[in-house]
């Protein structure tokens, strides 16, 4: 049986950023999404880069050598990044996310590094084929969070494995699988899945057939979404030539777009939408300043061509029409502002409250003297009896949108107190009784302690004097290990 790919990639620069880090390639052999990382200035060098290194091996391979081929092109993107850092200091930090997946007759090799994801829908099934390499992904894993909580934690964008700047190795996930006709792999950077729930992706590659047609209402969902960050999809459809109708004709040429693409700094396709008109409110006051300034200019020289006139009529008009720009300037404020309050005030979030646990209405915020938040409800849970790892979630906000949704964080940190030893009294009374039941006798009056032996060594704390409530062997947090962050780099998420 021959098998081919039909694909489509796609990328849109977003509403908010104002460079495209993302990076796209498909081909008959080889599918390829980056997310670059490190700012506005090396985020799209580090995509490019490995889309570049991995576009240089997009030929027919042996299925034994998918992997190493793919192994090595990545350990090559890395060393040159390393080169361009030394070469110019002031983009270290640079990384990149990557998802790379080449076909050989019917196998398919894949490696990911990062939090770009694969999904595949297989019939009626549709599976996410990655697993990010994430630090709220890790938590998840070792039942430190819930899918859920990830979802919405801050520290969601902390990347623990990426291709970056540094000597080390590149430790990506391998595996090898069947390339079956009918199945359709959408490869996608967060800007898609951080807006688009699952559900819709599914019934979105579900319903339209036409990959182009696919790929650009994926594209336009994250738009819809407000695409706080780059939007890249890499859709590819395996199927069986000789049932390929003959009017059909695949894709021979490789589809590169994003960062790597001649035409990467092309308008985002939402910028007339009215998430792309919201997200544009702060480029069209700019240019409301520029306009200002020569209506200004413009009066300033009628001004002077009507000096002969009635001064003080020109003067009347200058200050009434100064006057309603002003009370029209107001108003428009007040009016943000108080939408703006009326959003927070639907929103709500748990912190400490004292010695225990709050929620919150509004956000965690104050302007000036105004506080955008209020205590909402007191839980009677204390902090005190509560793990370390639901101590540390406290010190920052946990964030919802609705009530119900606070209140069920409250109880999954009220199901992770820690069980109170019993008293010291009935721990004494337990251990003064013999193998036949009997209980022996207990004295009020002190038993003089025996007379220590000479010694050098430092003398120890019984363990009996220790707090029961504290762990005597506390865990390292997660949060302890390197990391590579998102946050740190503005321009990569």
């Amino acid at each position: 049986m021959s098998i081919s790919f039909n694909y489509v990639a796609l990328s849109d620069i977003g509403l908010v950023r104002s460079t495209n880090q993302d990076a796209g390639y498909a081909s008959q052999h080889l599918l390829v999404l980056a997310d670059g990382m490190g700012g506005a200035a090396a985020g799209d060098i580090a995509s490019s880069v490995t889309v570049a290194h991995l576009a240089q091996v997009d030929d027919s391979h042996a299925v034994d050598d998918l992997l190493p081929t793919l192994r090595t092109a990545l350990m090559h993107s890395q060393q040159e990044l390393a080169e361009r850092v030394s070469e110019d200091p002031s983009i270290a930090g640079l990384g990149t996310t990557c998802i790379a997946i080449m076909r050989s007759s019917n196998k398919l090799a894949m490696t990911h590094i990062g939090d770009s994801r694969a999904y595949l829908l297989r019939g009626d099934k549709f599976t996410q084929v990655t697993h990010d390499h994430t630090l709220v992904q890790y938590l998840v894993d070792h039942g430190e969070l819930t899918p859920e909580e990830a979802a919405h934690h801050p520290k969601r964008n902390v990347i623990m494995r990426a291709i970056s700047d540094t000597p080390e190795s590149v430790d990506v996930d391998e595996s090898i699988r069947e390339a079956i006709p009918g199945d359709r792999w959408l490869l996608c950077s967060d800007g898609l899945f951080g807006v688009v729930s699952n559900e819709t992706l599914k019934a979105t590659l579900s319903t339209y057939k036409n990959l182009n047609e696919c790929g650009e209402v994926l594209i336009s969902l994250a738009l819809a979404g407000g695409a706080p960050d780059n939007v890249t999809v890499v859709l590819a459809d395996v199927v069986d030539d000789a049932m390929l109708p003959r009017s059909v004709n695949l894709p021979s040429e490789p589809m590169i777009v994003g960062s790597a693409a001649t035409d990467y700094s092309r308008p985002s396709r939402g910028s007339t939408s009215a998430a792309g008109k919201a997200a544009a409110l702060l480029k069209r006051d700019g240019r409301r300043d520029s306009d200002t300034t020569t209506k200004n200019q413009r009066s300033r020289t009628d001004t002077n061509a009507d000096a002969h006139g009635d001064v003080r009529g020109s003067k009347a008009r200058r200050f009434f029409g100064k006057l309603g720009v002003a009370l029209l300037v107001l108003g428009v404020l007040a009016a943000g502002l108080w939408a703006g309050y009326s959003w927070t005030q639907t929103q709500y979030y748990v912190a400490p409250n004292g010695g225990y646990v709050g929620i919150y209405r509004g956000i965690p915020q104050e302007i000036g003297p105004l506080s955008l938040y209020h205590l909402e409800e007191t839980t009677g849970l204390q902090i005190s009896e509560l793990n370390s790892t639901a101590q540390d979630r406290l010190t920052t906000p946990i964030t919802r949108s609705s009530l119900s949704q606070a209140r069920e964080v409250v109880e999954n940190l009220r199901a992770q107190r820690v069980t109170r030893p019993a008293a010291a009294g009935q721990q004494s009374k337990s251990k003064q009784q013999d193998r036949s039941g009997q209980q022996t006798p207990t004295s009020s009056a002190p038993v003089p302690p025996a007379s220590p032996a000479p010694s050098t060594s430092t003398p120890q704390t019984s363990p009996a004097s220790r707090d029961p409530r504290v762990p005597q062997n506390p865990q390292t947090s997660a949060q302890e290990s390197p990391q590579t962050s998102r946050s740190e780099h503005p321009g990569g998420e």
